[in-house]
């Protein structure tokens, strides 16, 4: 079986998971270390929070994807930050770097402050105060199999430090990546945060990392610069749906007496997996981006006033030698985080010789 044919089967049998296992549904509050799947720089948070197919230049995307990690990273740093709500804030460092016939490797630094909370005891009286906090180190390897395919694995070291609990974990990314010959489709594949916690915030309490599957393809137009993208996110649990316990799954017509049945359809089920992105390159060194997560606005929208929520977009810009980017995702009608990114290629500042 050639490779194309193997990555091929991969994909499907993702989907297969997908389609045909049980699963439980809502994924909150089943795991720890959530923060890790938080959108890493201001061009995956424009996208939508997914980016697994776009092969370039921006060393972010070795976090969302190790096998997209490729030369063109080379000597390249990035910072990122966003302001998200209620006082939290987190951010993301990287650089990216050859590992000569090994490959590429990059190494990056993402963390989140919770922010400085009173400490009381049980009769409310301030005794005090404390910090909430969450750290990973990642450093990522990519190889390329041929001209087409490349594979790579993140490996991250996670602190947690929540008041007086501390928490240690590690967990591995495995993820594989194709461009086409014409360089017109990508395709991504990525098995999230394989790992264990090995020191628990309480004795004989460990808990699961948020494993996640995640799939998803891209193409652009060969003469107009517009790339769009698809990725399924949670493949690994068919069913996303929340149903809440105060609403009954039946209920009775007042005026007809008939039985209305409260249910997800299949459609909507299979949509929450989708997230959809654009990016249009205005010119060489200005582009914008948009993206619409399905699940997040069935989840946080307001049946009377909708709005935007569940859509994202941002812009990236080149001044001299820096790529600037900045992004806005609208998760409720209650704020709309916002993101801003610096990188540099930091081989462009030598003086050559």
């Amino acid at each position: 079986m050639n490779l194309t044919l193997r990555f091929q089967s991969l994909f499907l049998l993702s989907l297969l998971l997908f389609t045909s296992a049980e699963g439980f549904a809502q994924i909150g509050g089943q795991n720890i270390y959530r923060f890790l799947n938080l959108p890493n720089s201001s061009r995956v948070l424009g996208l939508g929070g997914e980016a697994l197919t776009q092969r370039d230049e921006d060393v972010s995307l070795a976090y969302q994807n190790p096998a997209l990690l490729n030369p063109l990273m080379d000597k390249r740093v990035l910072l990122s930050f966003n302001d998200y709500f209620a006082g939290i804030n987190y951010g993301y460092a990287a650089y990216g770097f050859k590992l000569g016939k090994f490959g590429m490797a990059h190494a990056g630094m993402n963390y989140v402050n919770y922010g400085t909370f009173d400490q009381a005891d049980n009769t409310g009286e301030i005794t005090g105060t404390f910090t909430a906090g969450e750290y990973c180190l990642t450093t990522g390897v990519s190889k390329s199999i041929d001209s087409l395919f490349n594979i790579g694995v993140n490996l991250k070291t996670i602190f947690s430090s929540l008041e007086q609990y501390n928490s240690f974990g590690m967990a591995v990314d495995i993820g594989g990546s194709y461009k086409s010959r014409s360089k017109l489709f990508e395709a991504g594949l990525v098995f999230r945060n394989v790992g264990y916690q090995f020191s628990s915030y309480t004795s004989g309490n460990r808990e699961p990392l948020p494993f996640e599957i995640v799939a998803g393809i891209s193409g652009k137009f060969e003469h107009v610069p517009l790339k769009l993208s698809l990725v399924a996110h949670n493949l690994q649990q068919p069913d996303l749906t929340y149903r809440d316990p105060k609403t009954p799954e039946e209920t009775i017509d007042p005026l007809s007496g008939d039985t209305i049945v409260n249910k997800i359809g299949f459609g909507n089920k299979v949509m929450r997996h989708a997230i959809v992105g654009a990016e249009f390159n205005i010119t060489k060194g200005l582009s914008f981006r948009v993206g619409y997560n399905y699940q997040r606005r069935q989840e946080m929208k307001v049946a009377s006033k909708i709005g935007t929520v569940g859509i994202s977009w941002g812009l990236g810009i080149k001044i001299y030698k820096f790529q600037l980017a900045y992004a806005r995702s609208a998760y409720h009608l209650a704020g709309s985080p916002n993101q801003i990114t610096v990188s540099a290629k930091l081989s462009e500042f030598y003086r050559k010789q």
